[in-house]
């Protein structure tokens, strides 16, 4: 496949097929349709919004809903179902799901075949297990993309992946169990004498793209031992960190800004009241605005991971998750800048 690629490049240069040709708003229309459909990461959508923002196409945060949280969930794949890669390409694979999706994707999209989807797939689109590709009649979920909720906690958005969720949870309020950093999680989240139980709300704070640089994959924060020891197999979590692909759980993560530089993540106490309502895309922290405004005043910044050399570099120029955590000067295919906005 590799080969194939490379050849495939030689005659994309030939034919002056260049990268601006293919990465249209419709190609990432669509590409937020087959992610939902597929149950495809929440990391997708900070991968594709950087991709938007250096080539120069306009993507927003909410398209990711308004566009894909609709989408039904055709593939029965871990974590939001129960097979395999494997068995997705035994079953017909990615054309199948495009087929089956045809009338909600832009039809005349080149890739970089040179062809459009419906082009590339021509005689590849019988599905052979309907138990792992469902029909967009009976999908295995009626909506199951990414969807995009905002608050006090999250003023520029924050994304959960309701297809690894528990629908139980996905109108929730409890009480904030905060951990000031990974390494206190990690000290912590076992201790018998930590006062969590089921109906808490997890918050791990300072592991966004500036607070814990690069933006590890740790918001899918494992339950307290006491916890599962109860049967019980998930929690609300909230973080600004990302979570796996992989990983199941009602997790809310990517929220923005983050709490390193101001967020109001940064300002949550233990035992404030936090209250998640998916349905109403809504995240919000139940603490009066004139006492977040005393807390602020009291907030300090962390201080940065590094001063110099790359990853000071990093810090100084990444962007908030809501705009694909990429670096500023990359942007745009004029080589404009963006900004970020603090709070």
């Amino acid at each position: 496949m590799a080969q194939l690629s490379g050849r495939r490049i030689v005659q994309m240069v030939k034919e002056n097929l260049t990268i601006d040709k293919i990465l249209t708003r419709e190609a990432f229309e669509n590409a937020i349709k087959v992610n939902a459909a597929v149950g495809g990461s929440s990391n997708f959508i900070i991968h594709l919004m950087a991709i938007a923002g250096r080539i120069g196409v306009n993507l927003q945060l909410d398209d990711f809903d308004t566009l894909g949280s609709r989408i039904p969930l055709l593939v029965n794949l871990m974590p939001s179902g129960k097979f395999l890669m494997e068995d997705f390409y035994y079953a017909g694979g990615l054309p199948v799901v495009l087929h089956e999706l045809r009338d909600q994707l832009h039809k005349n999209v080149i890739t970089v075949t040179g062809k459009n989807h419906h082009e590339n797939i021509a005689g590849q689109t019988d599905c052979y297990n309907t138990e792992v590709i469902s029909s967009y009649e009976q999908p295995l979920i009626a909506e199951a993309g990414c969807v995009v909720v905002k608050g006090n906690l999250a003023l520029n958005g924050a994304v959960i992946k309701p297809s690894a969720a528990s629908p139980h949870l996905m109108k929730h309020k409890g009480r904030a169990v905060v951990f000031e950093s990974i390494e206190d999680y990690n000290a912590r989240i076992d201790d018998p004498e930590l006062d969590i139980d089921e109906n808490c709300v997890m918050v791990l704070k300072y592991v966004g793209p500036v607070g814990y640089p690069g933006m590890p994959e740790v918001g899918n924060m494992a339950l307290p031992k006491k916890i599962l020891e109860k049967g019980i197999r998930d929690m609300v979590r909230i973080s600004d960190g990302r979570m796996s692909g992989t990983a199941y759980g009602t997790a809310i993560l990517h929220v923005s800004p983050e709490s390193a530089i101001g967020g109001n993540l940064a300002l949550v106490q233990n035992g404030d009241m936090i209250e998640l309502d998916v349905e109403q895309r809504k995240l919000h922290l139940d603490v009066p605005d004139d006492e977040l405004a005393k807390r602020r005043a009291n907030w300090n910044a962390p201080a940065p991971a590094a001063t110099r050399g790359y990853v000071s570099l990093y810090i100084k120029h990444v962007m908030g998750s809501d705009k694909g955590a990429d670096l500023d000067f990359l942007q745009g295919s004029s080589g404009s800048v963006v900004t970020r906005d603090s709070h």
